[in-house]
Order: structure tokens, then C-alpha cells, then sequence
């Protein structure tokens, strides 16, 4: 069931709001930043995002092909959300940080259903042969 959910960094200065449904998926990539960041995440379209504050206290971060934005604040340093614009997922996208949000429950959480992709080998369709650590 889509749920509206507050978010942010752990400052508080980058604060967003987005229209979710975690029951419907979410996902942990083995690629090397969302392996290092322990990223899990949830898809939202732009329709469904909105950031409420903190654009000027966002850093960007890209590498190798630069289709994603790896946002995290200036400040404290968390990466609470980020966004991509990949055909293969139907065009442009955030992925928000699970973690980061502030009115989830912890239910909720526990209950959401997990899709493991192999970015690593840029396989994203193919789940990783060992997930554990993710």
C-alpha cells in the first residue's frame, strides 16, 4: 500500500518527502558504492518525490558511466537519497534510502521484500551469487 514518508539526512538540512510502497519491493545492489554504503533502497518515480529542503547542501558523486547520482549531504554526510535516468528502468528514477526515513515502521521494514541486484557485474537482472553481506 503507497504510504507518504518524511526523510532526510541525519543534519536534518536535506529533508524530501515521497509517495511509497515498500510492500511492493525493495533493493540491495552488490555494486562497489552500494556495497560500501550498505545502501537498501526503494524506487520512487519523480512524480512520487519531493524535495523539501537542502538542494545547495547536496554533493553529487558519479562514476563510470555517470547515469547515477549519488547524492549525500555536505554536512553529516549521509546519502538519504539519489536519482538515475536508465532506460532499463523505464527513464528517470530516485532511489531513496530506506533507512533514511523518518515515519517508517520498523514492521514495515522487516516485511518488505528484497531484491538483490549484481550491479557489480552490471547484471542487474540476475541476482548475485552470494548475498549475505548486503
Amino acid at each position: 500500500m503507497e504510504k507518504t514518508y518524511t526523510g532526510g539526512c541525519h543534519c536534518g538540512a536535506v529533508r524530501y518527502e515521497a509517495d511509497l510502497d515498500l510492500s511492493a519491493g525493495t533493493g540491495k545492489c552488490n555494486c562497489s558504492i552500494c556495497t560500501k554504503k550498505r545502501l537498501w533502497s526503494v524506487m520512487a518515480r519523480p512524480e512520487t518525490f519531493r524535495l523539501l529542503a537542502g538542494e545547495a547542501d547536496l554533493t553529487d558523486y558519479q562514476f563510470g558511466s555517470q547515469s547515477i547520482h549519488h547524492l549525500f549531504c555536505k554536512h553529516c554526510g549521509v546519502s538519504s537519497f539519489g536519482w538515475g535516468d536508465l532506460p532499463e528502468v523505464g527513464g528517470k528514477y530516485y532511489s531513496v534510502n530506506v533507512l533514511c526515513l523518518d515515519n517508517v515502521d520498523i514492521d514495515e521494514l522487516v516485511n518488505a521484500p528484497i531484491t538483490y541486484f549484481d550491479g557489480l557485474n552490471n547484471n542487474w537482472q540476475s541476482t548475485p551469487t552470494e548475498t549475505r553481506h548486503l
